[in-house]
């Protein structure tokens, strides 16, 4: 089992950059994919972006690829999403997530995270 704690969300504007960070407890991180995903006010959530156990594969929505990128650091037990080149559209609450494959689909990640905000402004 893994308990995953988000920070770094908060108030930008279009064009900044944030960078978010999960702190994942458990001897058995490493093991995990981790992904991020995010909800806005009435709408589904959606993924973001995934990272293999050793980080040497990566995912994407296209919504992002370009301008977000997920890393892991697994003698840390931490997973980052770095934000650059923020849209309005990018506002909403963002959440780690732990799976023992990759997936894009969030039924199929077994641990989350309590979100943080994040809010782009124009």
């Amino acid at each position: 089992q893994v308990q995953l704690v988000e920070s770094g969300g908060g108030l930008v504007q279009a064009g900044g950059s944030l960078r978010l960070s999960c702190a994942a407890s458990g001897r058995t991180f490493s093991s995990y994919v981790m992904g991020w995903f995010r909800q806005a006010p009435g709408k589904e959530r959606e993924f973001v972006a995934a990272i293999g156990w050793s980080g040497g594969s990566t995912y994407y929505a296209n919504s992002v690829k370009g301008r977000f990128t997920i890393s892991r650091d697994n003698a840390k037990n931490m997973v980052y999403l770095q934000m650059n080149s923020l849209k309005p559209e990018d506002t909403a609450v963002y959440y780690c997530a732990a799976t023992n494959e990759i997936a894009t689909k969030s039924i199929k990640y077994d641990y989350w995270g309590q979100g943080t905000q994040v809010t782009v402004s124009s």
